[in-house]
């Protein structure tokens, strides 16, 4: 292990308190004793002493309850966890902001953040991921806050999710199996359900070792005694097979639920109607944009991944034109790549789209680092082709100075808020002006008794100007070629 004296060691432990609420001081009398050290003076002596070989407390991450008695706390007790982060490149900043991403996760899947640290090191260690040293200053604050869980900010390998958890002797898992637990909280129709227990599956089959050591038990060889004698096959081995099993029949029904999908998509593209996608990070404001642009009534919270099922509305532009709104699951940066195989149905609603209307959070800490994440998970469904504006939500939470960089750097882009309504107008009139518009400008005399192909200019077209005359609907429309073909019968002959 390499000396804690090293640059690559330097690490820092800060004492902290979330700022709506201290830790419960009415749980346990141990919670008491340890709330009384850690909010008194023996930190500030570890900080004074350590401040280059411990680990480094992050400000501002605990969510323990406050004033609730021990039976309330035992009936609605939630998962205690401890977070844990590495910190290889980047500033001190970045590394915090990626730690509360982390903490908002697992609250998100109904943990109570007690603490976070962070480890610099130049890499993460192959064995613990933190290092051994490390790893037992973890297992004391877990001790020391009374924790049932470890949430470490990157994806594990089953040998470190193991030997970390031998060492600080409570549950650990990664920030892959913690978005893995939120999505199937949130997936609500049978596709959902059905991608995120694909992905589940996938991650779960190398990391089977970890997962208890029954496991690992075996029949056959004759040491067992009756009826355990023969070549046997370990338990491990059963379940990987099972689950590869399952993971076939998963990806021929999502096969199936997919074909359901594009033929809806075939029907819309059929109809010549533009469709438009929301893209974004998680918690951007996606849903709030897609009810105040349509007034879907789709479910708003504020959590991340509250939406994980696609969600299609009807929509018209000021001047009247018709497209769909696709409201699409929320992005995360280092977004497990078992998801993004899961989801890769799901997410076609952006790659099939004529726009996409990539929402970020304006009043973030750090917006670009959204916008990054999102575009490489655009890459990832082969959706760079589609034309983008950059929708930043939250304008009236955000900090003007961070709208103007953003404006600036963003060539098309525009600051909304969902909330307020400020910016909606014009954000309307510029989807308007983007959405691909018919190739074909045509004059015709419809007669009254063919008004479906009226309706048809209405609806597939855009209507330049209408007149109703004693021969029938004089039409001159801007349309696509196959409507203009039908058109084409009905166009008056030039005067001579």
């Amino acid at each position: 292990m390499t000396s804690s004296s090293s640059p690559s060691q330097d690490t820092k432990r800060f004492a902290h308190a979330y700022p709506e609420g201290l830790r419960a001081d009415a749980l346990m009398e141990e919670d008491v004793a340890w709330s009384h050290e850690i909010d008194g003076e023996r930190d500030g002596d570890q900080f004074d002493r350590s401040e280059r070989a411990a680990l480094r407390r992050v400000v501002g991450l605990s969510t323990e309850l406050e004033d609730v008695t021990e039976v309330e706390y035992r009936q609605l007790r939630l998962e205690r966890v401890v977070l844990v982060g590495v910190w290889t490149t980047g500033t001190v900043q970045d590394a915090d902001n990626s730690l509360a991403e982390l903490a908002a996760l697992a609250e998100t899947a109904g943990a109570v953040v007690l603490d976070g640290v962070i480890q610099r090191r130049d890499k993460p260690d192959a064995a613990t991921y933190i290092g051994s040293g490390k790893a037992l200053e973890l297992r004391d604050i877990v001790i020391e806050t009374g924790a049932d869980t470890v949430i470490c900010d990157g994806e594990l390998s089953p040998g470190q999710l193991i030997q970390l958890e031998d060492v600080v002797k409570v549950k650990v898992i990664d920030r892959t199996a913690l978005i893995l637990d939120i999505f199937a909280q949130h997936a609500k129709s049978r596709e959902g359900k059905a991608q995120v227990a694909l992905a589940q599956m996938q991650y779960m089959l190398p990391r089977l070792r970890g997962w208890g050591q029954s496991l690992s038990r075996q029949m056959g060889g004759g040491r067992g005694g009756l009826a355990t004698r023969g070549p046997g096959e370990t338990k491990i081995e059963t379940d990987r097979r099972r689950i590869r099993e399952k993971m076939a029949k998963m990806r021929r029904e999502i096969a199936d639920m997919k074909t359901g999908r594009e033929i809806k998509r075939q029907e819309r593209r059929r109809n010549k109607v533009p469709s438009v996608a929301i893209a974004g990070y998680t918690n951007a404001g996606k849903s709030s944009l897609l009810n105040r642009l349509t007034g879907a009534g789709v479910l708003v919270e504020n959590a991340l991944f509250a939406t994980l099922d696609p969600t299609v509305r009807r929509a018209e532009t000021p001047s009247g034109r018709l497209y769909t709104l696709t409201d699409t699951v929320g992005f995360v940066r280092h977004l497990p790549h078992h998801l993004v195989e899961a989801f890769r149905s799901t997410m076609e609603e952006v790659g099939d789209s004529d726009l996409i209307l990539h929402v970020v959070d304006g009043s973030h800490p750090v917006p670009e680092e959204q916008l990054a994440a999102v575009r490489e998970v655009i890459r990832d469904v082969g959706a760079t082709g589609v034309p983008e504006i950059v929708v930043i939500n939250k304008a009236d939470a955000a900090d003007p100075l961070v709208l103007q960089r953003l404006l600036r750097v963003e060539k098309r882009s525009i600051a909304v808020s969902a909330r307020t309504g400020q910016g909606i107008d014009e954000l309307l009139a510029l989807i308007d002006n983007e959405l691909p518009r018919p190739s074909v400008e045509i004059e015709a005399l419809v007669p009254y008794t063919h008004g479906k192909l009226v309706a048809r200019a209405h609806t597939e077209g855009e209507v330049i100007s209408e007149e109703h005359t004693a021969e029938g609907t004089l039409l001159k429309v801007r349309v696509h070629e196959e409507l203009a073909a039908d058109l084409a019968p009905y166009v008056p002959a030039p005067a001579l």
